[in-house]
């Protein structure tokens, strides 16, 4: 008897997964805008130290409420990361299991970059044995923990492409998501991970191709809401 695991046909409604995931990735958008756009690229100038510190420190509430914001997008992404799985898995369960991998581990990444933020907030407290330090090096230490955060999670960026690059392939093979939405999700993946090496490997200043090749993120969110939940998917398991 071949020990091969023969693939398996599935036929099962997917609205449930399709209308958690597509919620939650249309209700991140807002904590991650203002997290990041707000809190955070607000209230910093770079490579003014001192500036950075005296606007956080005059803003710490909102500061540490962009914070906030961001671990909301932690979770969400969690649960969008077994939506998504779920929805895709009757294209081939593996696959799936890989695209969720990927967000899971980007979402670990991106955990560990906002515990930098957590790092500059401190150093820009009162605390007494922070005394040894003058203002001047307090406030530098507090922008390269902004700055650590930054390139952590550009650098995490690269591991959520891969993971629209195989939710891409998959859509595109699925027979009930647009073909054109799986090359959309592709491209979209593919400005990331441009992103995430070019943050590593370019010497200047780095202009994100991601902000022009996100349109796939935005309408696959759209579908899930209004055309995944009819959506009775049929095809490998396996």
């Amino acid at each position: 008897m071949s020990s091969a695991s023969p693939d398996v046909t599935a036929e099962r409604p997917i609205h449930t997964a399709s209308l958690t995931a597509g919620i939650g990735l249309l209700l991140m958008s807002v904590p991650a805008g203002f997290g990041k756009f707000v809190a955070v690229d607000g209230l910093v100038t770079p490579g003014d130290a001192a500036r950075t510190a005296g606007d956080i420190t005059e803003s710490a509430g909102l500061f540490r409420f962009g914070i906030a914001s961001l671990f909301l997008v932690i979770a969400l992404d969690v649960v969008v990361a077994w939506g998504l799985y779920r929805v895709f898995s009757p294209v081939n369960r593996n696959l799936s299991m890989v695209a969720a991998a990927f967000r899971l581990v980007y979402s670990g990444v991106f955990l560990v970059a906002i515990g930098r933020l957590f790092g500059s907030l401190r150093l820009l407290a009162d605390d007494a044995y922070l005394g040894v330090f003058s203002a001047d090096q307090l406030n530098a230490q507090a922008l390269l923990e902004i700055t650590a955060f930054t390139d952590l999670w550009m650098v995490s960026l690269g591991l959520f492409g891969l993971h629209l690059l195989v939710l891409g392939y998959l859509a595109y093979r699925s027979g009930y998501v647009p073909r054109v939405l799986g090359v959309l999700l592709a491209i979209a993946g593919l400005g990331y991970v441009i992103d995430s090496f070019g943050v590593m490997l370019s010497p200047v200043a780095w202009t994100e191709v991601s902000t022009y090749t996100f349109l796939g993120e935005f309408l696959l969110a759209l579908w899930l809401v209004i055309r995944g939940r009819r959506v009775t998917a049929t095809g490998s398991s396996n």
